[in-house]
């Protein structure tokens, strides 16, 4: 800080050695740039192939951070979008380290899929890709939009294509949360559809439409209401379970005991969106009292700093925890 109590101002210089990256690193119009310096408060210019950066010496340090990151991911051949750069910012203001290959590079982070490769956007995504890597039964706890299913549906896909998994089962308690499917139009089939879409998207933005229908197809993909898992043994399987905040305590421990031999399993769940009947306890939430401290189950909570949406959603996640709060105190 200065006398005058104001942050010290700093003046950093980056230099990167190859002029073909700069235009995608710097975006259409020098639109990435911008971004930066409004996320972080620094101002940025830039002269051939150097970048000086101006402001709070913590702000500046992290834009470094951010744009060292960007340009290693355009160094290993990927593509730099606003996404990422939003992600970059987040992960540089996270960490004090100048490792540009640390979380947001590390090439071990990557999940590499038929259509995508898919990289950790923020510390809490870092935490539970390493965590999906490690454990052979993971729960995600978060609010929406932290990227619980989609990564363990990304995890799954690779592990398949890598064959060491020979299927993929993905499930969702189909709980009425002030619908009935009794009055929705078409046999049990299609009344649950909608309540596993969201695990379609995560698929079909992993692999080919095609793969996706021939996989179903033949068993290697199986996506199923909660209550199909009764009484099965699922071996060699990714099995995830998403939505578990709407089990029951017997459901969870019903699914929970259907892992088998080299079988992984990933729970994802939001514990502030529960739509059970009034009294009714949550069986995430049971689950993770009784199992707390199992050797093999890793559990990572995100919060709303981990909110990869739109970034009205973050704002609208920890006004509703605020109120929470309040309501606790």
């Amino acid at each position: 800080m200065s006398r005058n109590g104001a942050p010290t101002t700093t003046a950093l210089q980056l230099e990167f050695d190859d002029n073909s990256l700069l235009q995608m690193l710097f975006g259409e119009h020098d639109r990435h740039l911008a971004r930066i310096e409004q996320r972080l408060g620094v101002r940025l210019a830039s002269r051939g192939n150097r970048i000086a950066i101006e402001g709070p010496h913590s702000a500046s340090e992290a834009a470094r951070g951010a744009l060292t990151r960007l340009y290693e991911r355009l160094r290993r051949g990927q593509t730099v979008e606003m996404g990422d750069v939003d992600a970059a910012v987040r992960l540089a203001a996270a960490t004090e380290r100048d490792d540009p290959r640390d979380l947001f590079g590390d090439e071990d982070l990557v999940v590499r899929t038929r259509k995508r490769h898919v990289n950790p956007r923020t510390p809490g995504q870092v935490a539970y890709l390493k965590t999906l890597k490690t454990q052979e039964m993971v729960f995600g706890i978060g609010p929406a939009g932290t990227g619980k299913t989609y990564l363990a549906v990304a995890i799954a896909v690779q592990m398949l294509m890598e064959g060491k998994v020979d299927r993929i089962v993905l499930s969702r308690p189909a709980v009425e949360a002030g619908e009935r499917l009794g009055f929705l139009p078409g046999d049990m089939r299609e009344k649950i559809d909608p309540y596993l879409r969201p695990l379609y998207d995560a698929l079909y933005d992993m692999m080919p439409g095609d793969q996706v229908m021939k996989r179903m197809a033949s068993g290697e993909i199986e996506i199923a209401p909660l209550a199909f898992m009764r009484g099965r043994t699922l071996a060699n399987a990714y099995v995830i379970l998403d939505e578990a905040q709407n089990t029951t305590p017997m459901q969870m421990k019903m699914f929970l005991t259907r892992l088998g031999e080299n079988s992984r399993m990933a729970v994802t769940g939001d514990l502030t969106q529960v739509d059970l009947p009034a009294g009714a306890r949550s069986g995430l939430a049971e689950a993770l009292d009784v199992l707390d401290g199992v050797e093999g189950i890793g559990v990572v909570r995100f919060t709303a700093a981990d909110v990869v949406r739109h970034a009205l959603v973050a704002r609208i996640v920890a006004a509703y925890d605020a109120r929470d709060g309040r309501k606790k105190g």
